[in-house]
């Protein structure tokens, strides 16, 4: 999986990452609670 950009919809306790390649096309569509944002986004590849 090659991330390009990452985005974060941010909210109170439920946010959704959304990552898409170096075309534009979607890779990563995930929703993570507040207490996971940090574990999650650790994770993630380099980008």
């Amino acid at each position: 999986m090659s991330i390009a950009l990452v985005g974060i919809d941010l909210a109170k306790n439920v946010f959704q990452i959304h990552g898409v390649d170096e075309h534009g096309k979607p890779v990563l569509r995930r929703r993570v609670s507040r207490s996971k944002l940090l574990e999650t986004i650790v994770r993630l590849p380099a980008c």
